[in-house]
């Protein structure tokens, strides 16, 4: 896969399907860069400013919940560029400039993954939003790849009900999780690919160890 768009060298993206254990991997990826005396903002999408955090309601709050109006693939889609434009805008690009580190749990790639893959839409239509409405790509993300049913597991012993895109059904959710691995296959040099389905402090580390890796490389300024 090659594109046009810059990749930030300070810009960190952690992607994966439900219950993939981004969390942890986000916090560990903090620890790992406060260490090395670097300012770190953690971030999330869709959300990240008040009006994002506003639209990622409308995407994630369950139809009957809401109104009695399914939301459409193409609104849906539509809704969580409007909220990355947004989020790019008013924080990630003003802390990138300020010489800061920033990690979004979820960056384009979910939207490749989750409403290219999972809803089946157009990805040239995507890749077009993505060059007029963000403008960048991470300089590394690290996807984390678990088994479905792991994953699905792991979501449902939190304590809140599962939202809008949680109540997918199985094979949407394999769509998903292919359409990660497609990108990530077609992108090794930004793309990390971890095992997920390891227990928690393993996976951190595996995280950290790619980290470490990168700013050894002098990808990182």
């Amino acid at each position: 896969m090659t594109s046009a768009l810059p990749r930030h060298p300070r810009f960190v993206s952690l992607e994966g399907g439900e219950g993939a254990g981004k969390t942890t991997a986000i916090n560990a990826i903090q620890t790992c860069l406060q260490r090395h005396g670097h300012e770190v903002l953690l971030t999330r999408e869709p959300g990240g400013t008040p009006l994002a955090e506003r639209i990622r309601a409308l995407v994630l709050t369950p139809d009957a919940e809401i109104a009695a109006e399914p939301l459409s693939a193409e609104a849906e889609l539509l809704l969580v560029f409007a909220a990355r434009a947004q989020h790019v805008r008013q924080v990630i690009l003003p802390a990138l400039q300020r010489g800061a580190y920033v990690i979004s749990d979820r960056f384009t790639d979910s939207s490749y993954a989750y409403q290219g893959g999972g809803r089946g839409l157009d990805v040239t239509w995507i890749a077009e939003l993505e060059r007029r409405a963000v403008g960048l790509l991470p300089g590394l993300t690290l996807l984390l790849d678990v088994d479905i049913a792991v994953g699905r597991a792991r979501a449902s012993g939190r304590d809140a009900g599962p939202d809008r895109i949680e109540a997918e059904r199985d094979d949407f959710f394999g769509r998903v999780r292919a359409a990660f691995q497609q990108r990530a296959a077609a992108d090794p040099q930004r793309f990390a690919l971890i095992d997920a389905g390891q227990p928690q402090p393993q996976v951190a580390a595996d995280v950290v160890a790619c980290v470490e890796r990168w700013l050894a490389q002098g990808a990182v300024a």
